[in-house]
């Protein structure tokens, strides 16, 4: 069975050798960084199935590694971090990141975050391959996006975002049902600016106009709806 390849990036010499140690023994192929550099090294050999990315590294701030690495790949990244603000979480994923967790951690914490993000980039069986609304077409199995024909690219927690609307495409979701979908092992974020945060990247990379959304809508004291075709809402943007 083909291992996992997770790739830590932290300068701290005693973290990556204690996650590292601990992947190994979970199963993983482990490959370590310290640098910025060094990380867009191995990615133009290589690609990860997960990106463990801590903000504080001694040559490239860990945001610009991030947009960076987003730019050219939807690899999963969680996010390493001593900084615990929600402002400091919300900049971390509107840079891209998937997942953020504080330092100091427990590594049973980090393990979980990482086979909940693996399993939640995996299609369940029961999951038709390819979802169509208006002129979206969703591909569950190469998690890909195409409108009007034109393959979109998007980050992983973009597409199960997505896909999670496109589910109930006409219908409006709560943002906490939102949230579970999106972390269903427990509420990461609370703050629902998190949500807003990756309904902003959709619609920028969905929307004729992001500022008069007709495709992802808000729906006042609601939440979101992914309006269908064959229906409108005239709720506020």
């Amino acid at each position: 069975m083909h291992k996992k390849r997770i790739l830590v990036v932290d300068d701290d010499p005693d973290i990556l050798r204690i996650t590292a140690d601990n992947l190994e023994l979970d199963g993983y192929e482990v490959i370590t960084a310290s640098t910025g550099r060094e990380t867009f090294q191995f990615l133009e050999e290589s690609t990860p199935d997960l990106l463990v990315l801590d903000l504080t590294l001694p040559d490239i701030d860990g945001i610009q590694v991030c947009r960076s690495v987003r730019e050219r790949s939807d690899v999963p990244i969680i996010m390493l971090t001593a900084r615990d603000r929600v402002p400091d979480k919300v900049l971390g994923l509107e840079a891209g990141a998937d997942d953020y967790l504080v330092k100091p951690f427990d590594y049973l914490e980090l393990a979980a975050r990482i086979k909940a993000c693996l399993r939640r980039y995996r299609p369940s069986p029961e999951e038709p391959e390819v979802v169509e609304v208006r002129d979206l077409k969703i591909d569950t199995v190469q998690r890909s996006v195409w409108k009007g024909g034109k393959k979109v690219r998007l980050t992983q927690r973009e597409f199960t975002l997505l896909l999670v609307l496109a589910r109930s495409a006409g219908r409006p979701l709560k943002r906490a049902e939102i949230r579970s979908s999106l972390w269903p092992d427990g509420e990461l974020y609370s703050d629902s600016r998190v949500i807003d945060v990756h309904i902003q990247h959709l619609r920028s990379k969905l929307e004729d106009d992001p500022g008069s959304p007709q495709v992802i809508l808000t729906v006042p004291g609601v939440g979101y709806m992914l309006s269908d075709k064959k229906q409108t809402y005239n709720g506020a943007h």
